[in-house]
């Protein structure tokens, strides 16, 4: 009987994890050679499990299951000792951020489908936020790189009608899917300025109003890839900025 394949200690990171029966757990993992897949996780939930304290999202592992489809069990999990490093744990203020990692990953990549650039830029921006120093910038990073690894990426260069570089003093409008398109009068509303496009074109982004701008667009190119799926991310955010909490610590990094 075919009991289908044996994966060995192949480097991943658990995504989300939920309950599964009394004392056991289902995962989404990301596998770096394998793509994004669920995993059972049996006694991952009791008291003296080893694997609760392992099977933690945003720490690198090196995990083995055993199975086919949509039911293969995790057999071995350990952390990734060379990838994790001498790092520091993520602090407070990156964890909304990387929880949006996540949700981006699980929505916005295919199952079984074996992404490596896009797991080590998931690895490299998570190793960014453990130093807890400029979330936004690096939040913007990976979406512009993310969304050109899934092929619906942005170019904040040139005018997608014209065929032409963008220009400093003109305004443009954004359309997902097509790119920047110039328009005639000024700011306001739906208008993007030139300047700081080509500023994000340049990954020039310590300056509030260039990571403002970038935030808008990928917003919009993000909205369009998701197809009408809300991420639960921004929602949290928003309601933590309603409670009290600064809004540069929730909704104006996700």
């Amino acid at each position: 009987m075919n009991r289908g394949r044996r994966v060995e200690l192949s480097p991943a990171f658990v995504l989300h994890h939920r309950p599964w029966r009394d004392t056991s757990r289902m995962l989404e993992v990301f596998s770096r050679d394998h793509g994004r897949l669920t995993l059972f996780a049996r006694g991952a939930r009791g008291p003296k499990s080893r694997l609760a304290s392992v099977l933690r999202p945003f720490e690198p592992l090196l995990i083995s299951w055993s199975g086919r489809g949509d039911a293969a069990q995790l057999t071995q999990a350990e952390l990734d000792v060379e990838a994790r490093g001498a790092g520091a744990a993520l602090p407070a203020t990156a964890l909304m951020p990387a929880w949006y990692l996540n949700e981006l990953l699980l929505k916005l990549t295919l199952r079984n489908d074996p992404q490596p650039a896009v797991y080590a830029l998931y690895a490299a921006t998570l190793a960014g936020l453990r130093d807890a120093v400029a979330l936004e910038t690096t939040l913007r990073r990976f979406e512009i790189r993310f969304l050109e690894l899934l092929g619906y990426g942005v170019d904040f260069a040139s005018d997608a009608r014209a065929g032409e570089p963008l220009r400093a003093d003109a305004y443009y409008h954004f359309h997902p899917g097509l790119g920047f398109v110039r328009i005639n009068g000024g700011e306001g509303g739906d208008a993007h300025p030139g300047a700081l496009l080509l500023e994000i074109a340049a990954d020039r982004l310590d300056a509030p109003a260039v990571r403002d701008e970038a935030r808008r667009v990928l917003r919009a190119a993000l909205a369009a890839s998701l197809e009408g799926r809300e991420l639960r991310t921004r929602a949290v955010a928003r309601a933590l900025g309603r409670g009290g909490t600064s809004r540069s610590n929730g909704d104006r990094q996700t």
